[in-house]
Order: C-alpha cells, then sequence, then structure tokens
C-alpha cells in the first residue's frame, strides 16, 4: 500500500521517522511515496529536499496525493491551526485516513473536521500514542472513580499524552477541568459525569516519566508505573488500519480530548476556577 504524507512542512520529526518507523514494523506492505508540503521548512529542509532525502514523489496538491495515495496521514503536528484545511480533501475520499496530534485546537474544530469525514464515509482516526501502551492493555475501565497522572514537559505541547489514556479509561463525557498547579508545575482536575475526576501533572524536564494511578470505586487500585512500547505498538496499529479500517479511537473521545485540551489552556490563565469543558 502507497502511503501518501500532507504536512505543513515536511521536515519535521514525525515526518522524519515515521518512513522508518513503519518499515521497521510493517515490512514491504506499504511503503511512503507522495509527499504535499504547504510550505518549506523555515530554516531547514526545502520540500524537494525532503523528497529527494526519502524517496519520496513531490506532489504539487492535496488533490494530487489523495487521487495517487492508498492511504493518507495528514502530520502538521506542531501546527494544528492547519489541520481543517489540510483534512479537507483527504477526509473527502473515502480512503483510510489518520491525523497527527493534536487533531486541533478546540472542541469546535475538532467537530468540524470530524464531520467532514463522517459525511464522506472516510474511515480515519487521530490519538496520541501513549494509548498503545502495554501497560493500559486489560486494564478495566469499569467503575473508575479517580484516576492521578503524571508526565514530563508541559500542559500546552504535552498535555495530549496524559490526556488521551484518562479518557480512554473514563470516557468522553468531561464536564469541567481546574488548573492546581503552581510555577512550571502545571496541574489540572478534570471532572467527569458522576463526579468523576482525574489529575494530571507536568513536571517539566526533571526526569518524571508517564505514569497513572487508576483507582475504584470498591477500594481497589491499579499502578502503571510506566509506559513502554507505545510507539512502535502505535505504528503496528496504524498499518492495522490502513489494512482493515478498523478505527482504534473512538471520535467522541478525540473531541472531548480536544476539548480538555482547549478549556485547559484557558483554566491556566484562571486558577482555582473551573472552566467547563
Amino acid at each position: 500500500m502507497k502511503i501518501g504524507f500532507i504536512d505543513y512542512f515536511l521536515d519535521e520529526w514525525h515526518a522524519n521517522n515515521y518512513p522508518k518507523f513503519i518499515a521497521d514494523q510493517c515490512g514491504s506492505d506499504f511503503t511512503v511515496a507522495y509527499a504535499y508540503a504547504e510550505i518549506d521548512k523555515p530554516n531547514g529542509l526545502t520540500t524537494d529536499q525532503w523528497c529527494e532525502k526519502f524517496g519520496v514523489e513531490r506532489c504539487s496538491t492535496i488533490k494530487e496525493v489523495v487521487e495517487k495515495s492508498d492511504c493518507i496521514i495528514v502530520l502538521s503536528p506542531d501546527n494544528p491551526e492547519r489541520h481543517l484545511d489540510l483534512c479537507r480533501e483527504p477526509l473527502a475520499s473515502g480512503k483510510p485516513v489518520y491525523v497527527d496530534k493534536t487533531f486541533a485546537l478546540s472542541k469546535e474544530i475538532a467537530k468540524q473536521i470530524t464531520e467532514i469525514g463522517e459525511k464522506h464515509s472516510t474511515p480515519f482516526f487521530s490519538t496520541s500514542a501513549l494509548r498503545f501502551a502495554n501497560e493500559l492493555e486489560g486494564v478495566s475501565k469499569e467503575n473508575i472513580c479517580f484516576i492521578n497522572s503524571r508526565g514530563p514537559g508541559n500542559f500546552d505541547t504535552y498535555a495530549i499524552h496524559q490526556i488521551e489514556p484518562i479518557v480512554m479509561l473514563m470516557g468522553s463525557d468531561v464536564k469541567r477541568m481546574m488548573s492546581v498547579g503552581s510555577g512550571m508545575y502545571e496541574s489540572m482536575v478534570i471532572e467527569f459525569s458522576g463526579g468523576r475526576r482525574a489529575v494530571l501533572s507536568h513536571y517539566g524536564w526533571t526526569g518524571v516519566d508517564f505514569d497513572l494511578t487508576v483507582n475504584y470505586t470498591d477500594g481497589s487500585t491499579v499502578k502503571i508505573p510506566q509506559m513502554s512500547d507505545y510507539f512502535p505498538n502505535f505504528i503496528k496499529a496504524l498499518c492495522d488500519f490502513f489494512k482493515t479500517g478498523k478505527i482504534y479511537a473512538d471520535h467522541a473521545e478525540t473531541i472531548s480530548v480536544m476539548g480538555i485540551i482547549e478549556a485547559g489552556n484557558k483554566a491556566l490563565k484562571t486558577p482555582g476556577e473551573w472552566v467547563e469543558v
């Protein structure tokens, strides 16, 4: 199957690494064959240079990528504000489409993008790779009342990697959130239906990795001390999706995750106050 890349600019970490990741995990069944970029990367490789480096055919339009490819990856991970425009033609194609994280910067735009794909019966999904960590497999979603999550980085860039597993486990019926951190150590309370809550905390670049504690109404607890193999597992799931059309992240969950990110950025400006999601 021939994969087409659509990006804002191609010289970025995901576009530079996905071809090898796909080859390593999925063998010769897939190849990144076509690519389109809206602009050349400032102070980086031009689109022509990137295509030459990776042995990919440059396309002059999104339409050309869509027509030639068997399946499509819409990238632009660092410029998700471009996703609505970059996704319009792929999501109207009926061909399998993966949209890189972060899907959208607001709940409303996430809904708009989703509606395009659903209108045209195009199979698509978007997710953080953390959804595919080995340790999350088999964790019961029934009767969770509280989750405590922590991870590296800051909310703006890395929140999705904590929010995705939380929503995967607790569902998409989220109500409100509050910023309760201090200084560089950003922390959020997320409230779900039924008074269920999760706390996620960011520890910058202090050596803290991703982990979760999942608590149940019967008093039991599941401790997840690390998240492993999530990127190889994600790539395998991505290739399976391209083959079968199986969706690995429910659209309602994706919209919910984007709503939490949008509300979280508002909450950071008003610490200690609830913000509706």
